[in-house]
């Protein structure tokens, strides 16, 4: 690299699927010999450690989450608690904002990469001279579509903002419920959600997200038009290959199921299931007939169906702690994932050759994300849901399943040559490569404006 490798600060929001691209995309960074300044939660250090795969130039920086009435002790990040909880978690990141300053004063890297939550870091950043660049896991449709200028003039959610690139994005009576309640929710210390994102990218000399072109390009137009400044993009954050190996017992679960047969649910680490859809997915899967392994957090003990496990003993599994994902996605017995619709979660899928499944969980950019997957790429099945309940059933789970896993099924066939299409793509030898060296340039430009 030509120029002068950069020193960077990261502060990502306390949730796991927002700590992990962030480190995905440190270890991009500091491959091209860039050091790393990482603001982690004490105790969630050691559940990333080993993903930190250039310790020499990526630093954890541990920080005390301050107490909030409200937060158990020992909550530090979104995993720790209940959904209901997560504003307190926002609340506190907001206590810590003389402790970042004091840290970045001593560290003084050039650019400082902030989640939407510490929409006041920019503030911080300009006072001390240094650059600030929001950087987004979610999707650059959500941000045009909910937190754009646009949207600030037009808060009728059931049509796009004004020049927003993309009207094919529809949503059903019950999600344009939750996305217009989701505009006026509080998100700690009185801030509403939609402010900490576009304050945060009003505020930043530039906005950054996890996407590539190829597929985000329209929004990013969009939103530069928008907002006024650079809008960079870090490539998709291809997890690298893993150096640790799948568990033993589910390598030999999976292991004996032939290649393509097994379906893989998750929601993440956060995300439980009513009881009552709970036990349509699972009686979903059972109606299909085929292998599954469902990691999912029952929301009460007793909430599996009646007489589940004794029909399914041997072929269906319900697992409710922690699981190696990537590697699962991975094995050769996995033929479709059922997921929540997560950016971190459809990455991993979609540079495997499972099929994809959507079941997105309600929230706007889960829901945006499943629209785009199912309807502009065409690379995996939405499920039905009722229009005005959003409840879905086991008849609609296990349709979902069979056309994505059928090899005679028109739409299956659709779904899995556009799926091929766009993993080529992702793991063609220089694609993500080239991204991140253009948002490393990118960020080089950024010093000199």
């Amino acid at each position: 690299m030509d120029a002068a490798p950069l020193h960077i600060a990261m502060y990502p929001w306390f949730a796991m699927g927002h700590l992990t691209p962030f480190l995905h995309l440190a270890n991009k960074l500091a491959k091209r010999g860039h050091k790393i300044s990482f603001f982690i939660p004490k105790r969630t250090q050691a559940k990333l450690q080993n993903l930190n795969l250039h310790p020499c130039l990526i630093t954890f920086v541990p920080i005390n989450v301050p107490h909030v009435d409200g937060l158990p002790n020992d909550a530090e990040t979104t995993s720790d608690v209940h959904s209901s909880l997560f504003p307190l978690i926002a609340a506190a990141m907001d206590h810590t904002e003389k402790d970042i300053e004091l840290l970045l004063l001593e560290l003084k890297p050039h650019i400082v990469l902030f989640d939407f939550a510490t929409y006041w870091l920019p503030n911080i950043a300009r006072r001390i001279g240094i650059k600030s660049l929001q950087y987004y896991i979610i999707s650059p449709a959500t941000v045009g579509y909910m937190a754009s200028p646009a949207r600030e003039k037009d808060d009728d959610m059931k049509k796009p903002p004004s020049g927003f690139p993309d009207s094919c994005i529809k949503f059903h009576a019950h999600e344009l419920r939750f996305l217009a309640a989701s505009r006026k929710l509080e998100f700690g210390n009185g801030v509403l959600l939609y402010d900490r994102i576009s304050i945060g990218a009003n505020l930043s000399d530039a906005i950054g997200f996890k996407g590539c072109r190829e597929i985000e390009g329209p929004y990013v137009d969009y939103l530069e038009t928008q907002f006024g400044k650079p809008v960079m993009l870090s490539g998709p954050l291809v997890p690298e290959p893993s150096n640790s190996t799948l568990e033993e017992k589910w390598g030999e679960w999976l292991g004996g199921f032939k290649a393509g047969s097994v379906v893989y649910c998750a929601f993440g680490s956060e995300n439980t299931l009513q009881k009552n859809q709970l036990q349509e997915l699972l009686l979903g899967l059972e109606l299909s007939g085929v292998p599954f392994l469902a990691a999912l957090k029952p929301p009460i003990e007793d909430a599996l169906p009646k007489g589940f496990q004794e029909r399914v003993e041997g072929k269906g599994v319900v697992y409710g702690g922690w699981v190696q994902q990537q590697l699962i996605l991975a094995h050769p017995s996995v033929g479709c994932f059922i997921t929540h619709c997560g950016a971190a979660s459809l990455t991993e899928a979609l540079v495997n050759e499972c099929q994809l499944v959507l079941l997105p969980r309600l929230g706007s950019d889960f829901i945006i994300n499943a629209r785009n997957m199912s309807g502009k790429l065409r690379v995996g099945v939405e499920v039905a849901k009722g229009e005005d309940d959003g409840w879905f059933t086991k008849e609609s789970v296990c349709k979902a399943v069979k056309i994505v896993m059928d090899d005679e099924n028109e739409l299956g066939r659709e779904v899995r040559a556009n799926h091929s299409k766009v993993r080529n793509l992702l793991l063609s030898k220089n694609f993500e490569p080239s991204c991140v060296d253009a948002f490393c340039h990118s960020l080089q430009d950024l010093l000199y404006k």
